[in-house]
């Protein structure tokens, strides 16, 4: 994570309710850069070549091109060429050696065991992913629940961060109040668009 201490981030944070963190995973929890996301980058190249029949530079510009577009490359697959969901999921996160490729910042679960309020994973990736990251980290159980790509349908559409609907079903869902809620994330984009919202917002 990055240089700021917890009581750093507690000085900013206002007197409302008890406050709910809405953690990011790659690249906030953990450096997805290292590794993973060369990793899942070269996974979903490689998937959108096979499906498509495109390709290396149109595939990566498909690929860049969707997760500028819709918050995530996923979507605009779905959007513009009907594929599988689950299988592309599954495909391009599944990792035999994930032990080996994730890194974080020593002390994390001490940092995080310190921020007072509930604790949510909000992340784009799939479930079974974010939750095998969480358990190679040692922290599965400091979060209350993960949020993930599958949770984020609205009306049977796929939704990601930073889409503003998707968000507030969620935090209904989860009992969360936006003006309680904290996002800590990586992307200065999803943060801007949140903090429209009313939510707080860290940036890592």
């Amino acid at each position: 994570m990055s240089a700021q201490s917890p009581r750093s981030i507690k000085r900013r944070v206002s007197k409302r309710g008890a406050p709910v963190w809405l953690f990011d995973l790659d690249n906030t929890l953990h450096h997805a850069s290292h590794e993973i996301f060369p990793a899942i980058n070269r996974g979903m190249t490689q998937y959108i070549i096979d499906r498509l029949g495109v390709d290396i530079d149109e595939a990566n510009r498909l690929r860049t091109g969707y997760t500028q577009r819709y918050g995530a490359t996923l979507l605009g697959l779905i959007r513009h060429h009907q594929i599988d969901a689950s299988e592309f999921l599954h495909l391009v996160h599944t990792f035999t050696d994930l032990s080996s490729m994730v890194r974080a910042e020593r002390g994390l679960a001490r940092l995080l065991n310190r921020l007072p309020g509930r604790k949510i994973v909000l992340t784009n990736g799939p479930s079974v992913y974010a939750h095998a990251v969480l358990a190679e980290l040692g922290i599965a159980r400091l979060f209350e629940r993960v949020i993930a790509i599958e949770d984020m349908q609205v009306r049977g559409m796929w939704r990601a961060k930073p889409d503003a609907g998707m968000l507030r079903r969620a935090m209904h869902r989860a009992d969360v109040r936006l003006s309680d809620a904290i996002l800590v994330e990586d992307t200065r984009g999803h943060l801007k668009r949140y903090k429209r919202m009313g939510i707080r917002t860290v940036w890592i």
